[in-house]
């Protein structure tokens, strides 16, 4: 004996002949496209940014130059300060610090890590190794300061303000698609 509720028909079933059609959905399409935009977006950003997390590629691409000038540098220095000093320990700085810079220049206006400090010194440094080299060393040190402290400051402010936007816009690169 069947039950009496196997009997009974849901009063919200259709009839055997009115078939669902599947509706054209704009909002669908619209978000499909923005999916594919994001994507074509990821993929274009992907050279600059790369993944989460990955360092952005170098200028060289997939080839570490900076970094072998890096050591290339500290070869020379090391040669430089066993010959007692001279020009190959300048050369071993100037090749060291031009990696440095590379790699730094590279991750910080990427997005990737701030480097604000180092950037806004190394112009600093300059500045006051040419004044000195202009005006000779002053009896007092702290009147360089004069000179350095303020090119410092506003070249951090201006650093920090740039490495903000670009983290932003690498967040929001590679937040975009798995966001969508």
């Amino acid at each position: 004996m069947a039950s009496q509720k196997a009997k009974q028909r849901s009063r919200k079933r259709r009839k055997p002949s009115a078939t669902v059609q599947p509706a054209s959905s704009v909002r669908r399409q619209e978000r499909e496209q923005r999916r594919a935009q994001a994507a074509r977006e990821l993929r274009r950003g992907s050279r600059h940014t790369g993944r989460e997390g990955d360092r952005p590629d170098g200028l060289f691409g997939p080839l570490p130059v900076s970094e072998l000038a890096m050591l290339i540098g500290v070869i020379a220095l090391v040669i430089g300060f066993l010959n007692g000093g001279g020009p190959v320990v300048i050369v071993g700085l100037v090749i060291v610090a031009v990696g440095v810079l590379e790699v730094t220049a590279r991750e910080h206006f990427t997005g990737y890590r701030s480097h604000s400090t180092l950037l806004a010194a190394i112009p600093a440094v300059a500045l006051e190794a040419a004044v000195v080299a202009v005006f000779g060393a002053p009896s007092q040190r702290a009147l360089l300061i004069v000179f350095v402290a303020p090119v410092f400051a506003v070249l951090f402010w201006l650093l920090r303000r740039r490495f903000a936007v670009a983290r932003q816009a690498r967040v929001a690169r590679l937040a975009r698609p798995s966001g969508g």
